[in-house]
């Protein structure tokens, strides 16, 4: 049933107040929502040290400006007209550096421990100058010169620098400019004079950002600041790959000298229970003797077989340091020189100053103080954001409904921050104080690093003194004790059983000198890992 119009009269007239209170409504909001953008989440920045790395030193990880969240879903906005782009200002910012590898645990460079020398019941002085392995085989700077080009941890890490350089050219990036076109005023049917309004209206317009505080170069200097860190890092973890490769290659050195100390004590008594036995042939001894020597030897032979497993076991954890094949890890043979009686290279206080000067985790965290001191300037340019310049080149009124030209405009606009609350000031403290920080983690690292290279020393004179002694003046008292043992033996006023008693003594202290042996070569190996250079070969 049709209405008349007196009806559609009234109707609009109840309508229209609750359009209005909507539209007033509406209008509001859009008006919050297009007020002047101050703060922008997530600008261009720099990295938080998120790396194989772990933490980077002197990152304050909050350096960043942001104020409320969400807020890089409100548009820019200043008042409904031509100069409006409601485009919102996230859109502007390119995609920033994100910490890699968010809450999964730091890479560390795993610390291998040092294998465990046999407790071989019996070994022997094999002679010689204490050279072990194969002629021709891998010497120290051999092996630290393959592990550096194929360790694959080392290759990994390697790619920490080139990641930091990405870092640097995300810091370096401008804000993106902003193109918008919006029709404004278009009527449900048409204009006419009857139902006035508009004109309809066609805007197009760019909105550029302006860094008028120079936040962009202060962002790319932390991030240049942070790549040297990463590189001082990654030296470092080249050195702790390198006493995990002495202490694996020290491994190989200690069983191949169990092993030929286990050959020569089977030999020995090889030898003992041939005399023997012609003795018994003779029917100048009963045959006990030569069973307590037959099971010795079966011992001994026992032991030059276990002895050829430690070997292979330390040379497939070498070989896995070095990235050789798994078929051919069986077949890396080294060459090194267990005994070495050189003095300290250095006073122990010369030593920690080579240290301090030398050691690239120290290095790392004088880079990471200077980056905090960066990231201070970086916090006080974040205290004005950017501004917005838009340039509205074309805006065309449609008059043809009302049968008028239609024209064209254009308009110009600039949207400024306005920091009265908010100047960051939060995170300029927080970068002040981290600054202080990590000026306290730097001093104990510095202690920290001091008494390393004191205890590294100390440990190489004791071990050189230990061997030393154990060698000219504990071994040949035994041997001579040995050796009278045998005369008694052979004059026929000792058995055979008191004779291996004091051959299991003598066995005992060749198995000490043995471990000062290789103690003492960890000891130089490891000073070198603790002043960060190598002064031993």
């Amino acid at each position: 049933m049709g209405r008349s119009p007196a009806a559609l009269s009234r109707r609009r007239r109840r309508i229209s107040p609750c359009l209005t209170a909507w539209l007033v409504l509406g209008l509001a909001a859009t008006a919050r929502a297009q007020g002047p953008q101050i703060d922008v989440d997530n600008p261009p920045g720099t990295p938080r040290g998120g790396s194989l790395f772990g933490a980077t030193p002197g990152a304050s990880g909050t350096s960043l400006f942001r104020n409320t969240p969400g807020s890089s879903d409100i548009p820019i906005g200043g008042r409904a007209g031509p100069s409006v782009s409601r485009a919102p200002v996230g859109a502007l910012m390119p995609q920033t550096y994100q910490p890699r590898r968010e809450g999964l645990p730091d890479f560390k460079v795993p610390v291998l421990p040092a294998a465990d020398l046999p407790a071989y019941g019996e070994l022997e002085l094999p002679g010689g100058d204490g050279e072990v392995g194969a002629a021709g085989g891998l010497g120290v700077g051999d092996a630290i010169d393959i592990l550096v080009r194929e360790n694959l941890n080392i290759i990994a890490m390697r790619y920490e620098i080139p990641m930091a350089d990405a870092d640097v050219l995300t810091a370096s990036l401008r804000a993106n400019p902003v193109f918008y076109a919006d029709t404004q005023l278009v009527p449900y049917g048409r204009y006419s004079r009857a139902n006035p309004g508009g004109q309809t209206q066609y805007d197009v317009n760019i909105t550029h950002p302006l860094d008028l505080n120079r936040k962009r170069q202060a962002r790319t200097v932390v991030a240049q600041a942070a790549k040297r860190t990463v590189e001082a890092q990654f030296q470092d973890a080249v050195r702790q790959q390198i006493d995990n490769l002495y202490t694996a290659y020290v491994d190989v050195a200690a069983a191949e000298l169990t092993r030929a100390y286990s050959q020569k004590q089977a030999e020995g008594i090889s030898h003992l229970l041939e005399l023997n036995r012609e003795l018994f042939n003779k029917q100048q001894i009963p045959r006990d003797p030569i069973d307590q020597l037959t099971a010795q030897l079966e011992q001994a032979q026992l032991q030059v077989r276990e002895s050829n497993q430690a070997v292979s076991r330390a040379t497939r954890t070498l070989a896995q340091l070095l990235n050789v094949p798994r078929a051919q890890s069986l077949s890396v043979r080294i060459h090194d020189r267990m005994r070495d009686e050189r003095p300290l290279p250095q006073s122990e206080d010369q030593l920690i100053d080579t240290a301090m000067q030398s050691r690239p985790d120290l290095a790392a965290f004088r880079m990471g103080l200077h980056r905090s001191q960066h990231e201070v300037q970086l916090a006080k340019r974040e205290r004005l954001s950017d501004f917005f310049l838009l340039y509205q080149p074309y805006t065309l009124q449609d008059n043809r409904p009302f049968g008028l030209k239609s024209p064209t405009s254009w308009a110009v606009g600039l949207t400024a921050p306005m920091p009265i609350y908010n100047r960051n000031q939060g995170n300029i403290e927080r970068a002040k104080i981290n600054v202080t920080q990590t000026q306290v983690q730097l001093a104990q690292l510095e202690r920290q690093i001091q008494d390393e290279v004191a205890e590294a020393a100390r440990e190489f004179e004791l071990s050189r003194d230990a061997f030393l002694e154990i060698e000219r003046e504990i071994l040949p008292a035994s041997k001579r004790v040995l050796d009278a043992a045998w005369k008694r033996y052979i004059g026929g006023s000792n058995t055979i059983l008191e004779f291996l008693d004091a051959r299991r003594d003598y066995n005992g202290r060749v198995k000490d000198y043995r471990d000062a042996l290789v103690r003492h070569r960890r000891a130089m190996l490891d000073l070198n890992t603790a002043v960060g250079t190598r002064l031993l070969p």
